[in-house]
């Protein structure tokens, strides 16, 4: 179910966070449907089961999953649309935090939207 890069930069439990969102945007996942347990995704994929855990872990914490002691861990019902703000926020929040400016940041997003803009024409 996952395809994960044991070799990568980015930490295992968060492509095992990515990959779920994705997921779940995508409609492979549905909110109420039971997610493997711990143990399964670890021995499916070789890794250690507290790094499933944790990625669980924060997913619940970010809405994405709640957790039935004894049932297993299922997908909620969440809006995407407050999902993709929070993740907006979460990356805006450290460079505000860091003296950057809310014009330097529109200025910086107006320079990237219109790269994009180029690059389709």
């Amino acid at each position: 179910m996952f395809l994960l890069n044991l070799q990568s930069k980015i930490p295992i439990f968060e492509q095992i966070q990515n990959q779920m969102i994705r997921f779940i945007e995508a409609g492979v996942l549905q909110p109420g449907d039971k997610l493997p347990s711990v143990r399964q995704l670890a021995m499916d994929n070789g890794i250690n089961p507290n790094t499933v855990a944790k990625a669980y872990a924060e997913l619940e914490k970010s809405g994405v999953v709640y957790n039935l002691p004894k049932k297993g861990v299922y997908v909620a019902e969440i809006s995407f649309e407050n999902t993709k703000e929070k993740q907006i926020l979460s990356v805006l929040q450290p460079l505000k935090d860091s003296g950057i400016t809310k014009k330097e940041i529109e200025h910086a997003l107006n320079d990237l939207y219109k790269e994009e803009a180029n690059v389709k024409d």
